[in-house]
Parts: structure tokens; C-alpha cells; sequence
């Protein structure tokens, strides 16, 4: 009886239904057969196949002498930055400048770079963004166009000679020690502090935006969003540079070059907070070392804030999300306007862009700012503080040189200097403004005949400064020297006098640190009134005039100035692992609030450097700070311009 297929086992069960029916022996020969052909043919072809070790050998030695040949070019056409070799007890030995290189060998190897890297023979850089079409600066100039002029004229012999070599983070700067050994010892004390502010960063916040120096943690404010960008680091970088902190330099490169990614940005950020410290930043070392990764990082973030101009008067947004592209303004801005002094400092990172990448759109975009405040009719002569970017109209009648205005104002004559001079239309803008403001918020206190300039609020005097409006001294007295006119001499003398009011309100606190607003009126003149205003959060306009009236006029009232200043930050705001801002300048017992501002290391304690340092360093005829403290180059006679060389 046949077994039923059912109760088989499963690995019994054969083909054809059969149950448990055997081979008949032809079958068998015949499956012998096959298996055997099988066998033969598997172990003919292991037998007789080529050696594939030997073959992986080979290939493998081939990739290796690719990766060298690959190495070799791209070291000899870029250098890498050297490596930084601490002396004995661990600090980076001085920097000193080495041997000058030809700056023609330097732009015919960035061509041949360019060349090799568009053939596929090497990387493109971290970040880089296409480039598009010739740059706006090689297009002849013209009467209404002054700034589109050729950007490679040949340098000065004395300035060429200085042409650091393209590439390389070796440092070319003057060291700027001043011969007074009291200034190089408290030029000393400042990098000390720059020392420990960068350590506790390091240690404790490395890579988030800033740094919380008495709970020792990271810390990021709204305006850079909600990711870890570093935003201390790429702030901090050309002070470290400057001070010859070599290590430390080029740890934060690395960072930069590994992390820095604008891809990441997924929330919103202000778009002039991100050119003021990172578009500027970033140019800044490019201009000082000739790397350029720190230049296409630049251009990476600069790309990613354009949708923010998508508006129909082309006035961008204040804020923008860069992976979206969606850009808005604040709601409190005056009916979600745009803010004059966010939307008038981008002038001179993105006209130094285009320069350097041969891009000009950037340039572009803020031509067209300029014409869209030229277009409109200024009320008293005044700029408001606030502009609708869909109307194109004024909003609140608020106009102030400290907070929503100030830098706008900066911008005008700084661009005019940057452009070697060219960008007259920024002058013309300069001198109207910088006229009606002298004529309609310059005051004098009726205590002691103090100068400073008050606000307007619907055409009505409000008096009242903020510690931002401070750095409008400096601003004075550098039109003074550099815009000679029938004015000059005035302005040189207000400059002044507003630096001392600014002095006054540090030296009439108890902690010798000046507020964050102060107030005149028929009894008091530079002191904060209300507990809201006592707050210092490290801030530098106060020091910066001192600084540009020390490098203008010499007198070394400045100098001590700044030395108590840095005396009274080091006493009162200095913490474990940084330094801190404090809540109340009016007691000698302050409380810490416990945050660490990147432009502390960007601005405070760089003009404090430059300060006690020789004039030699970083000159006012060759380079100009951003609202940062960044220097940019002064194009035509500055040899780390470095303009873009076509193909």
C-alpha cells in the first residue's frame, strides 16, 4: 500500500508524488553523472583562474600611488597651514614673518588650482558654492557706479612686498609690541584674558555658541538659532590670530573646516548677526591667511541668508531659515518691519565677497538696499529706525545711533574707506547723515556741559544713550580725519567730547563698568536711572573709541582709559572658566549673569590688544573693522585684498 505523501516527514518528501518510491538505476547513473560535470568544472575554473590576491595587491598599490600623486599636487598647489609646535611649558611660540611670497606665483597657483580642482584632480573646498559668471568688479566703472570699478590694480612696491603667501595660516602681521614696557605688560595681561575666556569655552561649551562661565555650560541665544554653530569660534578666530595664540587658532580651524556646515542651519537666525560674525569673521581670516576654506564658508553662509531678500523692495528680513529659505521679521519691529541698522550693515561683507569670489550678486543685493533708501524722502533729514520691506514705507518715526540704527551709520563712511575710496555714493550718504544728526540730536548737559546725541521719537528729543551709540565717537573723529572738509575739524572735536561722556558713564558706577542706557536731564547727566539699565554684558563701543581716538590723536588719556576698564572687567566680571557680564554697575557686590558673549572675544578684548600695541599693527589706512571688529582689507592699498582672479 503506497504511503501516503501527507505523513511523510518534509525532507523525505519527493518530486512526482510517489511517496516513498526509490530510483531506478539508469536515474542513478545519470545523476552521478551531472554532479560529477559539476564537480569538475567548479574546481577547473579555481584551478586555472588567475591570482586574485595578486590582482588586489596591485590594485591596491595603485590606489596608494594615485592618493600620493593626488596628496602632492594638492599640497604644492595649496599648502596646508603648519602645524602649530607648543614651546615648553605648552603656550604657542611667537609668530614671526617668514619668507614674502611673489604675489604673481601666488595668483598663477590659485589658477592652476582652480584648473586642477575643476577636472576632477582635486576636492572642491568644504562648503564651496559654484561659481557664477564674472565678477561685477571687473566691469568698467562709471559716474553712477563707483564702486564696480577693476579690483585688480596693481598694489603699491611697499605694499606688494607684504603679500602674505596665498594658502597659509603662517602669520605675516607685524607682531605691533609697543616699546613701552608698560603697555607690553598690560598688552600682555589682555591676551591672558583672551587665554582664559578661550580655555573655559573650550573646555566647557566647545562648539555651542557661546559659553556659560559660572555654570560651566554651553549657552546660544535665539539669534543664531537652535543648533551648536560655534558662533564663539568663528568670532574669536582673527583675535587669536592677531594675539599670535597659534594653537588655539588652529584648533578653531579645524572645527570650522569639520563642523562648520550651513546644511545643519535649520532654524531661524538673523541675518545680520550671521554676516556681522560669521560672513565677517570668516573674510577676515581669509584676508589674513589666504586660506581658502575660511573664504567658501563664507560664501556657503552668505548663499543661504539670500532668501531673506526675496522681498518686493529687495530690503531683506531679519531672520531667514537657511534650509527653508523661509525667511520673516520680528513682530515687535514696528508692524514687522525690517531694522535700519540690521539691513544697512551688509554693505562691506558683501561687496568684500563678491571681490573675492568673483560673484557679484552679493554686491548687487545691496546695491539695491542703497537704492531704495535713496529713493525715499527722509523725514527732518533723519533715518527712522524701522522700514516696511513689502511697502517700502517708513514705520515708527525712531531715530537713534545706538540700538536699530547705529551700525547703519558706521557702514556709510567705513564702506567708503573699504572701497579704497571709490564708493563715493556711501559718502554722500554719510555726509547728510552724519549732518542732520549733528544738527538735531547733538546736546550738551545743563549739569556740566557734557556732549552726546539723544534720540527722536516723533520728532521729539528723548535723552537718552545707549552704551551702543558709544562707538559713535570713534566714527566722529575717523570722518574727521579721513573726509577732509569744512566739517573736519568740528567733528574731530565732537568725537572727542562724545568719548569723554562715555568715559563719564564708567567712571560714576561704583564698579567703574558703564551701563547699558544713561539718561541727562535738569539733575543728572551720564547715569542709568532705572535697574533695567545698570546691566553691563561685556560690551566694547566704549572701548572702541578709545582705541580709534588713541590711533588718531596719540594722547594716552585713552590708554588709561582703556586700562581701567580692563581693570574693572578682570575684577568684577572675570568667573571660573570665563568671564561674565554683570547685572547691576551701581554695586560693588554685582551678580553674574552667567554668559559669555562671543563679541567679547571678537571686539572687547581685541581693541584692548590693539590698544596697548604699536600702531604698526593692523593700521587705520590699511584696514577696517567691521561692526565686529573684523578687519577687512582696504582695497588698492592693502596686499591681503586677495581679489578673485578669473579663470
Amino acid at each position: 500500500m503506497p504511503v501516503s505523501d501527507d505523513i511523510l516527514p518534509r525532507y523525505q518528501r519527493l518530486p512526482g508524488g510517489n511517496g516513498g518510491r526509490p530510483f531506478r538505476c539508469r536515474e542513478t547513473h545519470l545523476f552521478f553523472a551531472i554532479g560529477a560535470t559539476i564537480l569538475i568544472i567548479c574546481f577547473g575554473t579555481i584551478f586555472f583562474m588567475p591570482d586574485l590576491s595578486e590582482s588586489l595587491r596591485r590594485m591596491e598599490s595603485l590606489s596608494r600611488v594615485q592618493k600620493q600623486v593626488r596628496d602632492t599636487a594638492e599640497g604644492f598647489l595649496l599648502p596646508p597651514p603648519p602645524h602649530a609646535e607648543p614651546d615648553a611649558v605648552g603656550a604657542a611660540p611667537p609668530r614671526h614673518a617668514g619668507q614674502i611670497e611673489d604675489p604673481h606665483l601666488a595668483q598663477d597657483r590659485q589658477k592652476l588650482y582652480e584648473k586642477v580642482r575643476s577636472a576632477g584632480g582635486l576636492p572642491p573646498p568644504p562648503l564651496a558654492k559654484p561659481r557664477q559668471g564674472a565678477a561685477a568688479a571687473d566691469a568698467p566703472a562709471d559716474a553712477g557706479d563707483a564702486d564696480n570699478v577693476d579690483v585688480d590694480e596693481p598694489l603699491p612696491a611697499a605694499a606688494a612686498a607684504a603679500v602674505p603667501g596665498a594658502g597659509t595660516n603662517k602669520r605675516a602681521l607685524p607682531e605691533g609690541e609697543d616699546s613701552d614696557p608698560v603697555m607690553r605688560q598690560r598688552r600682555d595681561t589682555i591676551k591672558q584674558m583672551m587665554q582664559h575666556a578661550w580655555k573655559g569655552y573650550a573646555t566647557y561649551a566647545w562648539g555651542s555658541n557661546e559659553l556659560r562661565p559660572v555654570s560651566k555650560r554651553g549657552h546660544s541665544a535665539g539669534i543664531f538659532g537652535n543648533r551648536p554653530m560655534g558662533a564663539t569660534i568663528v568670532d574669536a578666530m582673527d583675535t587669536l590670530y592677531i594675539m599670535g595664540m597659534d594653537a588655539e587658532f588652529e584648533e578653531g580651524r579645524r572645527w570650522i573646516a569639520d563642523h562648520l556646515d550651513v546644511s545643519k542651519m535649520d532654524s531661524e537666525v538673523s541675518i545680520f548677526e550671521m554676516n556681522i560674525r560669521y560672513v565677517g569673521g570668516l573674510l577676515s581670516c581669509y584676508a589674513l591667511t589666504g586660506d581658502t576654506m575660511f573664504r567658501d564658508k563664507a560664501l556657503a553662509i552668505a548663499h543661504a541668508m539670500l532668501p531673506g531678500f526675496n522681498t518686493p523692495t529687495g530690503i531683506p528680513y531679519s531672520l531667514v531659515v537657511p534650509t527653508t529659505g523661509r525667511a520673516k521679521n520680528y513682530g515687535w519691529a514696528s508692524g514687522a518691519s525690517s531694522i535700519l541698522s540690521e539691513f544697512g550693515t551688509l554693505h562691506m561683507e558683501f561687496s568684500y565677497l563678491s571681490d573675492v569670489t568673483g560673484e557679484p550678486e552679493y554686491r548687487k543685493k545691496v546695491e539695491r538696499i542703497r537704492q531704495v533708501l535713496n529713493g525715499l524722502e527722509k523725514p527732518n533729514g533723519l533715518y527712522p529706525n524701522y522700514l516696511n520691506p513689502k511697502t517700502g514705507k517708513w514705520g515708527q518715526r525712531h531715530v537713534s545711533t545706538g540700538a536699530l540704527g547705529d551700525s547703519f551709520y558706521e557702514y556709510l563712511l567705513k564702506e567708503w574707506l573699504r572701497s579704497g575710496r571709490r564708493d563715493t555714493e556711501a559718502l554722500t550718504m554719510f555726509r547728510h547723515a552724519i549732518g542732520n544728526i549733528t544738527e538735531r540730536m547733538l546736546k550738551k548737559s545743563k549739569v556740566s556741559g557734557l556732549t552726546y546725541l539723544a534720540e527722536v521719537q516723533y520728532e521729539r528729543p528723548n535723552h537718552k544713550m545707549d552704551h551702543l551709540a558709544c562707538f559713535i565717537g570713534g566714527l566722529y573723529a575717523l570722518a574727521g580725519v579721513t573726509d577732509k572738509n569744512k566739517d573736519s575739524a568740528r567733528y574731530m572735536e565732537i568725537g572727542a567730547e562724545i568719548t569723554n561722556t562715555c568715559h563719564e558713564s564708567y567712571d560714576r558706577t561704583a564698579t567703574k563698568l558703564g551701563p547699558e542706557n544713561f539718561r541727562f536731564s535738569d539733575a543728572i547727566e551720564a547715569k542709568a536711572m532705572k535697574l533695567q539699565e545698570k546691566y553691563y554684558i561685556l560690551r566694547p563701543e566704549v572701548i572702541e573709541s578709545y582705541f580709534v581716538l588713541w590711533r588718531l590723536t596719540g594722547d594716552p588719556k585713552y590708554r588709561e582709559w582703556g586700562w581701567e576698564a580692563a581693570q574693572a572687567i578682570e575684577r568684577y566680571c572675570r568667573a571660573e572658566a570665563g568671564y561674565s557680564g554683570i547685572q547691576n554697575v551701581d554695586s560693588t557686590s554685582p551678580r553674574q549673569d552667567d554668559v559669555q558673549q562671543s563679541y567679547f572675544l571678537a571686539e572687547t578684548l581685541k581693541y584692548l590688544y590693539l590698544l596697548f600695541s604699536d600702531n604698526s599693527l593692523l593700521p587705520l589706512d590699511q584696514w577696517v573693522l567691521n561692526t565686529e571688529a573684523h578687519p577687512l582689507p582696504i582695497r588698492g592699498v592693502n596686499p591681503y585684498y586677495r581679489p578673485h582672479v578669473g579663470d
